[in-house]
C-alpha cells in the first residue's frame, strides 16, 4: 500500500513539473498576450505561495507563527508525518497584556517560550523589542524587558540572557525573576557587550556574540571597544523641522578596527575571565564544544589568511590551538563547525580547491574527508549520528543548479535526495526524520513538498500551479542558459529575449550583473521582481542578457579568488568583452547596449560604461560603490588588503579617478539614508563628474537604506524611472535607427 500510495505522490508530481515544462519548450514562447505593467510587479500581482517559517520541534513536530482568523498571534504545533496541526501552544487572545507578538523561540524541552514584539530595526539584521516568557505549563507570562535584544535561554532553560544599552543581562527564573547584570561598562559608541558592532553583523553575519555553555555554568562572550574606531554621520530628512543626525562607527578600509576581546562569566562566582587568544584581528565566531567546559573561538587576522580554531578550557582559562587553516588569497566564515558526540567535529573548507565537508578529531587531526569531486558543497544541513549520515546542499548537477543530497560520515553512500535540477533547499526535522523541500527552477515557481530523510517524497505541501496559471495570460519569455567563452573562461549566462523574438531584426541589449566575490546571478531558480522587470522590458522590444564573470561563485576557489588584489578590474573587463562578443550576433544592436546593477553590480555598470564607452552607451548604477577606500575594513581588505599596502588596487579601478571618459548616458541612482554603501559614494562621484564637465542623470532618495525599499511606491517610482531612462536612450533611439552614433 505505501508503495503505491508513493508512486501516486510521485506521478503526480512529475506529471505537474512535466505541465509546467510543456509550456516553456520553445527558445522563444509566448503562453498570452497581457503585458507585465510596473504596477504589477510592486502590488504583489506575481507573489508566490510560500510557507511560513518554520522551526523544527521536538520530535517529529514543527512549529508555525499563525494569525487566527480573529487577528490574533497564535505558535501552532505540526507533525511532519501528516502535516496537519496538533496543538495551539500560545495564543495572544489568551495573553494579558499582550495583544500580539512577532517572534517566539522555544527552550530546549519546549516547557518555555519568549515571544518579541515592538521590534525597532538598528541594522541590517538587528533590533530591539519588547520581549516576554510564557510558560507553556503554567500559563504565565512575564516581561522580561523592553528594548532590549536578543534574549536567549540557556540549555536547560532556568536562565535567560539578553542585551540592554551595550551590556549583558541574565534573568533567573527560578529565583523569583532575580536580573544579574553581567557587564556596566557598556556606552554607545564606545563599549559593546555581547551585541556585535556595525561592521561584524554587516560582513560576518551575526548579531547575537554571546553563547550558553552546555551545562549552563557558563556564559561566553564578545567585547567591542569601539572608542578608537572612527565615526560616521548621516543626516536623515524625516518629518520634522530639523533633520535628525545618526552617529555610529564605521571603520572604512585601513582605518582601525574596534579592539574584540573574549570573555566568560562564570554564573555561580559572577566573576568574568577575559581569555587570551594571542595575536588576531578578528573573532568571528564562537561556540561551545560537547566537552564540558571548553569552548571554541575562531579567530582571523586582518588579511583573513589565517583562520585558527582556539580550544579555550574556561575552568583553567587555557588556550590551545584545534586547527589552523590558511590560504594565499583569503579565507571564509562559515556556520558549519559541527561537534559530535565524541566531540570530533564536522568542517567545511576550500582547501582542495573546492568547498567541501571534512571530519576532524577533538586533536585536529584530519579523519578523513567527506565530500569530495570538482564541484561545491552550498549549504550544510545537519548529522544523523545514529545513522552516521551527512545532509547537505551542493551544484553536483551543474553550477546553476542545487540539489539535496545525503552521505556516510566516512564518505560512502552518496544519494540525492531531490530532484536533480532547478533550486533545492531542505528544512529538516530536529531529528533529521523529515524535510521540507523547496523545487523551483526558472521556469517553475516553487513547489513545496514533505520528503522522508531517505529522499521518499510523501506529500505535496503547496505548489503555485495557481500563479503559474495566471502567468499563462502574460508575455513571458523564457530565460534560455547558455555558456559564454570570454577571456579564455567558460562563463555562465542567461538570455531574455522579446515574446515574438524575430532572429532577422536587430534589438538593443541591457546587461544585468552583480559580479561581487562568490556572488551568483546565474542560477536556475523562480523569478525576482528583478526578472519580471527584464521580462517588461523585453515586451518593449530588447534584449536582456546575464553574465556571471570571473569572481562569482561555484565554480572552485582559483576562479572565485582570481580577483584577489585587483577587485573590479578583471570582472570589468569580462563584462566589456561580453558586450563585445554579443554585440556581433546578427539579431544585436551593436550601437544601443547598456548595463544596469545594484551596489556592486553599480560599481560595476559605472566602471563598464567608462572604461567600455566603445561598447556601451548607457548604464544605471543604484547604489554604487565608487572608491573601495569608502567601504568597510571586513569586506574590502578580505579582497584588496588596505590601502596602504595596495593603493594600485584601491584606485586604479575607482570611477571617480576616470570620470573624464563618461561619453553615454549615466543614470546615478543613491539613497542618503544608506548606512551600507554611504551616498559619499555617489557625491564623489558626481563632483568627479562636474569637474569633468559631463553630463548625467541622478536620483537621490531621502533617507532610503541601501535596498531603497521602504516608503508607498518606492521602488514602483524608482523602475518607473529607471524604465523610462533605457526606453529613451536605448529602446526607443534603437527603434528610430540602427545606426544612430552616440
Amino acid at each position: 500500500m505505501r508503495l503505491i500510495k508513493q508512486f501516486l505522490i510521485l506521478a503526480t508530481i512529475t506529471l505537474f513539473i512535466r505541465c509546467q515544462e510543456n509550456t516553456t519548450t520553445s527558445p522563444n514562447y509566448s503562453t498570452g498576450t497581457k503585458e507585465i505593467s510596473l504596477t504589477e510587479i510592486w502590488d504583489g500581482t506575481f507573489s508566490t505561495k510560500r510557507m511560513n517559517a518554520l522551526n523544527a520541534m521536538n520530535g517529529d513536530f514543527y512549529s508555525l507563527l499563525n494569525t487566527d482568523s480573529a487577528g490574533n498571534s497564535t505558535v501552532d504545533k505540526y507533525s511532519y508525518k501528516t502535516l496537519k496541526k496538533t496543538e495551539t501552544i500560545v495564543n495572544s487572545r489568551d495573553l494579558e497584556g499582550l495583544e500580539g507578538f512577532s517572534s517566539y523561540r522555544f527552550n530546549a524541552d519546549e516547557s518555555s517560550v519568549i515571544l518579541g514584539t515592538n521590534f525597532k530595526k538598528i541594522y541590517r539584521h538587528s533590533f530591539t523589542g519588547s520581549f516576554y516568557h510564557y510558560n507553556v505549563r503554567t500559563k504565565k507570562l512575564h516581561l522580561i524587558g523592553k528594548d532590549i535584544q536578543e534574549p536567549t535561554f540557556s540549555p536547560k532553560g532556568e536562565k535567560i540572557a539578553f542585551a540592554k544599552k551595550n551590556n549583558l543581562f541574565i534573568l533567573n527564573l527560578t529565583t523569583g525573576n532575580t536580573v544579574t547584570q553581567v557587564t556596566k561598562d557598556g556606552t554607545t559608541n564606545h563599549i559593546i557587550n555581547g551585541i556585535t558592532d556595525w561592521v561584524y553583523e554587516e560582513e560576518f553575519a551575526f548579531v547575537r556574540a554571546f553563547e550558553w555553555s552546555k551545562n549552563g555554568n557558563y556564559l561566553a562572550f564578545l567585547r567591542f571597544n569601539e572608542s578608537k574606531v572612527p565615526t560616521f554621520s548621516m543626516d536623515l530628512v524625516g518629518k520634522n523641522n530639523y533633520p535628525q543626525q545618526q552617529v555610529f562607527k564605521y571603520p572604512k578600509a585601513g582605518e582601525k578596527n574596534a579592539r574584540v576581546t573574549l570573555h566568560v562569566f562564570n554564573c555561580a562566582s559572577k566573576k568574568t575571565n577575559k581569555v587570551s587568544l594571542g595575536a588576531y584581528e578578528y573573532i568571528p565566531r564562537i561556540k561551545w564544544s560537547n566537552a564540558a567546559n571548553i569552548l571554541v573561538a575562531t579567530t582571523l587576522n586582518r588579511h583573513q589568511n589565517n583562520l585558527k580554531l582556539h580550544k579555550v578550557a574556561v575552568v583553567k582559562n587555557k588556550v590551545t590551538t584545534l586547527l589552523n587553516e590558511t590560504d594565499a588569497a583569503y579565507l571564509n566564515i562559515t556556520d558549519n563547525l559541527t561537534f559530535l558526540n565524541d566531540n570530533s567535529f564536522i568542517w567545511t573548507s576550500e582547501k582542495d580547491g573546492y568547498n567541501h565537508i571534512y571530519h576532524y578529531d577533538f586533536s585536529g587531526k584530519l579523519i578523513n574527508q567527506i565530500t569530495n569531486g570538482k564541484w561545491e558543497v552550498t549549504n550544510y544541513y545537519g548529522y544523523d549520528k545514529k545513522k552516521k549520515t551527512v545532509y547537505y546542499q551542493s551544484v553536483e548537477n551543474g553550477s546553476i543548479n542545487r540539489g539535496v543530497y545525503s552521505i556516510d560520515l566516512d564518505g560512502n553512500n552518496k544519494k540525492l535526495l531531490s530532484n536533480p535540477k532547478g533550486t533545492n533547499t531542505a528544512s529538516f526535522s530536529r531529528n533529521l526524520h523529515y524535510f521540507i523541500n523547496t523545487h523551483a527552477s526558472s521556469e517553475i515557481p516553487p513547489i513545496y513538498s514533505l520528503y522522508s530523510a531517505e529522499g521518499e517524497m510523501l506529500q505535496i505541501i503547496k505548489d503555485n500551479r495557481t500563479l503559474k496559471e495566471n502567468l499563462s495570460e502574460y508575455k513571458i519569455s523564457k530565460k534560455e542558459f547558455s555558456t559564454i567563452i570570454i577571456n579564455g573562461n567558460e562563463l555562465n549566462m542567461w538570455m531574455v529575449k522579446p515574446a515574438n523574438f524575430d532572429a532577422n531584426k536587430k534589438y538593443p541589449l541591457l546587461l544585468f550583473q552583480y559580479s561581487g566575490p562568490g556572488s551568483q546571478k546565474v542560477a536556475n531558480k523562480w523569478n525576482d521582481s528583478n526578472d519580471y522587470w527584464h521580462n517588461m522590458l523585453a515586451q518593449k522590444g530588447m534584449i536582456i542578457a546575464c553574465v556571471d564573470g570571473r569572481g562569482t561563485g561555484f565554480k572552485g576557489s582559483d576562479f572565485k579568488k582570481s580577483t584577489y588584489l585587483n577587485l573590479v578590474k578583471y570582472e570589468t573587463e569580462d563584462q566589456i568583452a561580453v558586450a563585445k562578443k554579443l554585440s556581433k550576433r546578427r539579431y544585436i544592436d551593436k550601437n544601443h547596449i547598456g548595463i544596469w546593477g545594484w551596489s556592486f553590480g553599480g560599481h560595476m555598470s559605472t566602471n563598464a560604461l567608462l572604461k567600455g564607452s566603445d561598447i556601451f552607451t548607457t548604464a544605471i548604477a543604484v547604489a554604487p560603490v565608487t572608491s573601495w577606500r569608502f567601504y568597510d575594513t571586513v569586506y574590502t581588505e578580505r579582497f584588496l588588503r588596505t590601502p596602504q599596502e595596495n593603493p594600485e588596487g584601491y584606485d586604479e579601478n575607482s570611477p571617480i579617478n576616470y570620470a573624464e571618459k563618461l561619453k553615454g548616458n549615466y543614470l546615478l541612482v543613491h539613497g542618503t539614508g544608506d548606512d551600507n554603501v554611504h551616498v559619499q559614494n555617489s557625491y564623489r562621484m558626481i563632483n568627479a563628474l562636474i569637474k569633468a564637465n559631463k553630463q548625467f542623470d541622478m536620483f537621490i532618495v531621502p533617507d532610503r537604506t541601501h535596498s531603497i525599499y521602504k516608503g508607498k511606491n518606492m521602488r514602483l517610482n524608482l523602475y518607473t524611472k529607471m524604465t523610462n531612462f533605457i526606453a529613451l536612450h536605448l529602446i526607443n533611439k534603437s527603434n528610430i535607427s540602427t545606426n544612430i552614433k552616440e
